[in-house]
């Protein structure tokens, strides 16, 4: 059987690619062009992404060091006192309850910086993601403007997330908080089960959290398309949790292997950056000595130290890599609706390209 000869040899041209006028085809993605894309984007548009990210967690760092500056101003007598502790003796109750309501306002501050500026990353990625697949050039000043027009949605739809898995991060509070109090109500009791009962209590606490993850990681997947819904869909806060939803439904493994895939990827480069710090972090805890002569200022004076040299280094890597994951989840989204509403054509059409 013969064949008629044609400009490929076989009679018939192949059909033609998919157009892509940006970072990805208009066509259903795999995770491998999601994740290129997300790539694409980044190294097309690194500067209104890393300027956005910069602002964002250089004032959120800020306002945690200010809030551990006032910190200390306020336990700095509790902390002389502990210092001054003669060996054999137990600390109060005071001094170390101060320690801890302190530790724990600092704690809150920095939770509530965070997710603000999370929030304003993930209003600026759906903006720079919405031009990249189209191909088309943004600005640091355009994507600031419809990011910053667009934060109260995205920050309504991020609390209500948080608010959906708030049981299982208020248990990990708690528990940690429980631990932290035992240990250091155990601290220069020589001997004394003092902080035995709270850090029990606090070992407890974290196993009932640990039990609860599998239900915070389904709400965080079903609702991971919200920020992008709230963007790019101009979607209130309760539009763009149903909406993200609606295009999860039928999809949530997928999604789920991608996002955390991704997570993964930006977690281990994360985790090189942050090890150069943690080796500079060690520095002020290798001058302590555990043993019955170390006093509880020393072990403080040495934790403050190191906590404030993790801070810089979670600060700088969190500014460089925070982008990437909701670039990924903003292509999960356009990929959703291609693959549910047939974008394609109508994005290629914006594009120009019909």
């Amino acid at each position: 059987m013969t064949y008629p000869s044609g400009s490929y040899g076989y009679g018939y041209a192949p059909p033609p690619p998919p157009p892509k006028p940006g970072v990805i085809p208009l066509v259903p993605l795999s995770f491998g062009q999601i994740l290129t894309g997300a790539f694409s984007a980044f190294g097309r548009y690194w500067k209104p992404l890393l300027g956005i990210a910069a602002i964002a967690y250089g004032v959120a760092t800020a306002l945690v060091g200010g809030a551990m500056a006032l910190a200390w101003n306020a336990v700095s007598d509790n902390v002389d006192r502990l210092s001054n502790l003669p060996h054999g003796q137990d600390p109060e109750m005071a001094d170390v309850r101060g320690l801890f309501v302190a530790f724990c306002c600092v704690w809150l501050t920095g939770a509530l910086c965070l997710v603000l500026a999370n929030a304003l990353v993930y209003a600026a990625v759906p903006v720079v993601a919405q031009e990249a697949v189209l191909g088309r050039p943004v600005g640091f000043g355009a994507v600031w403007h419809r990011a910053w027009s667009r934060l109260g949605a995205v920050l309504a739809s991020v609390l209500l997330t948080i608010l959906a898995a708030l049981v299982p991060a208020l248990l990990f509070v708690l528990g940690s908080g429980f631990l932290m109090y035992g240990m250091l109500a155990g601290i220069g009791a020589s001997g004394s089960d003092e902080g035995m009962g709270p850090m029990v209590a606090g070992t407890l606490v974290l196993l009932v959290a640990l039990a609860t993850v599998p239900l915070t990681v389904w709400l965080w997947v079903k609702f991971s398309l919200a920020p992008a819904a709230a963007v790019i869909e101009g979607a209130s806060p309760m539009a763009a949790l149903r909406r993200s939803a609606d295009l999860v439904r039928g999809s949530w493994w997928r999604i789920c292997g991608c996002t955390l895939a991704a997570g993964a990827i930006v977690a281990l480069v994360s985790g090189a950056i942050q090890q150069v710090f943690s080796i500079l972090a060690w520095i002020p805890m290798s001058t302590l000595t555990f043993d019955a002569d170390a006093s509880p200022g020393d072990f403080i004076a040495s934790m403050t130290g190191a906590m404030g040299i993790a801070l810089i280094g979670g600060t700088a890597s969190q500014a460089l890599l925070a982008p990437l994951q909701p670039l990924v989840s903003a292509l999960l989204y356009v990929d959703q609706r291609i693959r549910k509403e047939n974008l394609g054509p109508v994005l290629a059409q914006t594009a120009g390209l019909l």
